[in-house]
């Protein structure tokens, strides 16, 4: 089953990032499009964001 939203720490998995950045790029995400904060941000919304393609991404979500 694949889940629609993304987290920090798979952002953490897909950048290498710390995962306190991962948290600011979804602020950022969220604040471009919008969103509330309980709203969550979508894995299409993040590649779009991060200029990245789909089937990139998936190897990396379990």
């Amino acid at each position: 089953m694949n889940r629609i939203c993304i987290y920090p720490k798979d952002i953490q998995r897909i950048t290498g990032k710390s995962e306190r950045q991962c948290r600011n790029i979804i602020a950022k995400i969220k604040n471009q499009l919008n969103k509330q904060k309980h709203q969550v941000v979508t894995l299409e919304e993040f590649c779009e964001y991060m200029g990245l393609e789909m089937n990139q991404i998936l190897q990396f979500m379990k």
